[in-house]
């Protein structure tokens, strides 16, 4: 079952609200914990977010904290992705979102309100929101005073923005229509093709819910409330101005009519009093008394004490600006308004097949992995256990301003090498706030001399001398890795400014491979836009043997377990099956047997194509009865110039994150950097040593 549902229309005044509260109900039938979440709220005026949400939160009793229910305004919004900090806002997101997502069964997530003037900005923001949750998503668009041809269209333009962001709409709900229309618009949205798979609904209007309370016009206007407080869930059918004699403003006056005028008005003030009390005349909604003359005392005594009071409000503005606001006025339901809320709750479930749609989000299961999600699921990971790694290049400014971040968010704890004072200086320079962070000098440091005797211990057999131990345990690489190894360090991550030997030689020598493991390899996560693969071995083995590329392939498998990804593991060739011969796809048709010797419970295949490997259609032709071929989740490349090339052109092509080169085989985590990695880089290879650390 899906563990979230994103709900967003075509564009505003669209009924949402009604459907939001409609799903909410239908969940809570079906699942115990259901979150309510808005990613985007709008903020006008004095409003606060939790105007937002107070209906859903009052009515369903939800124990959520208003902060937690959404993750910005949209002004805060609009700022990040015009200044192209989109990851920021992404992160911010996926950070509020999973903070419900660990604590609730599911999570509604609400789109944003739609208004006139951003409506195609925020048609994108909302597919790119959805998409970065993995969530399937229920469209609605209204059909308040359009023809079906212009839904449609609406529904076409939807579906190729949301199509684009490879989001996936299980439902579409059209909302507003003239009752009479309701069963022709449902048999002509059925009969479209584009839309055979979705879950289709029709909602007629609601004279009810499109029709503004007294209470509505008190928060638009920010209007004091002289007389009828109880009366707020009047409903306010038009707006007229008392500006005539009472003698003639009489004749136009119909049931629902709030009156505009001024406190000095007596006649208009009384005369409404007198109207509701009338069975001959219309009954009026209420009085709204605007700022250029204040009601005299005399006559509020006299209001005071008739028996029947209508609504008296008093606003801050002139007759002219109170009318134009009123114009504007945009129908609501507010937590208080039981009526609204009971007759929406009624239309969902008379004209909502609550069952199917209940089946829908069922079995709207995603695999789908974002790189957003990932990248989130990574960092919660490696904060259980906050382990210690260190970073022999401190000197470096990317590792610097990498590990700043790192503290900042209280991810591991961290000690650099190198010269203290050095070190010391240049973060001031640089600006970055990095008080507790550990600096040991290799050069000075009391731990050295013990470094070089264990390092001779290790190595004399190999003819090391005691000097040369005491030579090598001054250079950062060597006493770093002698850290990892005697447990003063979890992890190690170097190579921004050395070479891929000068970090792997000195783990080779001191940490070892793991018992059985021959050959330390490496993988890369590739974070598409929809899932994350693990490629291997795409920087360390130039031309494995059958041997290496079989052990190459168990320990990307159980490399890709750590970080959550299910392997299915293709051992990738020139040819499929059993289709081709010669000495390379012959040397990964050994490697798969010997492979599923080592590790029979794996889902292995090879030789394979990539394009079989990857594509379900490929698949079904030159491997149908494969576990792995349409769905594999770990590429084995046969040789490196394959694998670096490929995991290059694929990062290049598709926009995806590679995050490694991570290796694997070694007894404890070291990790190689790319000299031209970038400070997310070192973030991410940091993070995943941790967690590669804490297993």
């Amino acid at each position: 079952m899906a563990k979230n549902l994103y709900l967003t229309t075509t564009e505003g005044e669209s009924g949402k609200k009604a459907i939001t509260l409609g799903l909410m109900e239908l969940l809570l039938r079906k699942i115990d914990k259901v979150a309510y979440f808005r990613p985007i709220v709008h903020i006008s005026g004095s409003q606060k977010p939790h105007e937002h949400f107070a209906l859903i939160k009052n009515y369903f009793s939800l124990d959520i904290a208003d902060e937690q229910m959404f993750a910005f305004t949209f002004d805060e919004a609009e700022k990040l992705v015009t200044a192209g900090r989109y990851d920021e806002f992404l992160e911010g997101i996926v950070r509020k979102y999973k903070q419900l997502e660990e604590r609730y069964d599911f999570v509604l997530c609400d789109g944003t309100d739609f208004k006139e003037e951003t409506s195609s900005f925020e048609m994108d923001l909302n597919a790119r929101i959805a998409s970065v949750l993995a969530s399937p998503i229920i469209l609605i668009t209204p059909a308040h005073r359009k023809e079906i041809y212009n839904i449609l269209q609406s529904i076409k333009i939807a579906k190729e923005t949301f199509s684009a962001r490879r989001c996936r709409i299980i439902g579409t709900i059209v909302t507003r229509v003239h009752e009479d229309r309701c069963d022709q618009y449902s048999q002509i949205l059925r009969e479209q093709t584009d839309l055979s798979e979705q879950f289709i609904a029709v909602m007629p209007e609601s004279s009810i819910i499109n029709t503004p309370t007294i209470a509505e016009i008190v928060r638009h206007l920010k209007a004091t409330v002289l007389f009828g407080e109880e009366q707020l869930n009047r409903p306010v059918n038009r707006f007229s101005i008392g500006g005539m004699h009472l003698e003639n403003y009489l004749w136009g006056l119909s049931d629902g009519t709030i009156i505009i005028t001024t406190g000095d008005r007596v006649d208009i003030i009384l005369g409404a009093m007198m109207v509701n009390q009338s069975v001959n005349f219309p009954e009026l909604a209420g009085i709204i008394l605007t700022v250029e003359f204040v009601i005299d005392n005399m006559v509020l005594q006299l209001i005071q004490g008739l028996p029947f009071k209508i609504p008296i409000l008093v606003v801050t503005e002139t007759i002219t600006r109170t009318a134009s606001l009123m114009e504007n006025l945009k129908p609501d339901i507010l937590p208080e308004n039981s009526h609204k809320i009971q007759t929406a709750l009624s239309l969902f479930d008379t004209h909502i097949d609550s069952e199917e749609l209940s089946r829908r989000i069922i079995e709207a299961t995603t695999k789908i992995i974002t790189p957003k999600m990932f990248e989130y699921g990574l960092i919660q990971k490696a904060k259980e256990k906050r382990m210690h790694i260190v970073l022999p290049e401190g000197n470096e400014d990317r590792v610097l301003m990498a590990a700043e971040s790192l503290i900042a968010r209280d991810i591991v704890t961290l000690t650099l090498l190198g010269d203290e004072n050095k070190i010391s200086s240049r973060i001031r320079e640089l600006g970055l706030d990095m008080k507790n962070v550990r600096i040991i000098d290799p050069q000075t440091s009391e731990l050295t001399e013990h470094y070089a005797l264990t390092y001779h211990n290790l190595r004399k057999n190999k003819g090391l001398t005691m000097d040369a131990a005491v030579t090598a345990m001054n250079d950062v690489s060597y006493f770093g890795t002698m850290m990892v190894h005697l447990g003063d360090a979890d992890g190690m991550v170097s190579g921004a400014v050395h070479s891929t030997a000068s970090t792997i030689r000195p783990a080779l020598q001191i940490i070892k491979t793991k018992t059985g493991v021959p050959v330390v390899s490496s993988v890369f996560l590739m974070c598409l836009e929809d899932r994350v693969l693990v490629y291997g071995d795409c920087a360390v083995n130039p031309n494995p043997s059958a041997e290496e590329l079989a052990h190459i392939a168990v320990s990307s498998a159980e490399t890709g377990m750590i970080f959550g990804i299910e392997p299915r593991v293709a051992l990738l060739s020139y040819s499929t099956g059993t289709s081709g011969t010669g000495e390379d796809v012959d040397r990964v048709r050994e490697a798969t047997v010997l492979a599923k010797k080592i590790r029979p419970d794996l889902k292995m295949e090879g030789p394979i194509q990539y394009d079989a490997a990857v594509s379900r259609t490929v698949a079904a032709t030159k491997m149908p009865d494969s576990e792995v071929a349409g769905q594999a989740t770990v590429f084995i490349f046969p040789d490196l110039n394959t694998g670096n090339n490929t995991y290059k052109a694929v990062q290049r092509e598709t926009g995806a994150i590679a995050i490694g080169p991570i290796l694997q085989g070694l007894n404890k985590p070291v990790n190689d950097l790319s000299r031209g990695c970038t400070v997310p880089d070192i973030i991410n290879t940091v993070i995943i040593t941790a967690i590669q650390a804490g297993k």
